[in-house]
């Protein structure tokens, strides 16, 4: 019997995939449980809609992410900080301060997981910091530290 797969199912298949199972294990176990639904026609064209209307996110997620990648280069972020004598910064600028200034000066709302800082900035001076925006895009943000 063919079926349409609800949910992920470790050992049998993915959301939204078209297995073959037996008849028992899909009317004993996978439709009292909610896991799968039978492969009719409506059915079918469903699932059809679905992953339509998911590429189409998928695709407008991508190019608002490349939008937002070329504003992204042409901002030079400024932070404040206080250092020492020859430079050195108390603390160092991570990942979340990096997100704060660019929310508060630009208004634009990164999650810190996406800021791929190499090392904590502890000194003064200008640096570039990679930003993965999506799969496959990303852009680099300048970052000027200063006292």
């Amino acid at each position: 019997m063919k079926v349409i797969l609800l949910q992920d199912i470790k050992n049998v298949g993915k959301k939204d995939e078209i297995i073959n199972s037996s008849d028992g294990y899909a009317r004993n176990y996978l439709f009292p449980k909610k896991l799968a639904v039978e492969a009719t026609k409506d059915n079918l064209n469903q699932l059809k809609a679905r992953q339509e209307t998911a590429k189409r996110k998928k695709e407008q997620e991508k190019e608002e992410a490349k939008q937002l990648a070329e504003k992204l280069k042409k901002i030079t972020l400024s932070i404040q900080v206080k250092a020492g004598e020859n430079g050195k910064i108390f603390g160092g600028v991570t990942a979340k301060e990096i997100a704060e200034n660019l929310k508060e000066q630009q208004n634009i709302e990164i999650d810190k997981k996406k800021i791929m800082v190499k090392e904590t900035i502890k000194a003064l001076g200008n640096y570039s910091v990679e930003i993965k925006l999506y799969e496959g895009i990303s852009a680099n943000l300048a970052v000027s530290v200063r006292d």
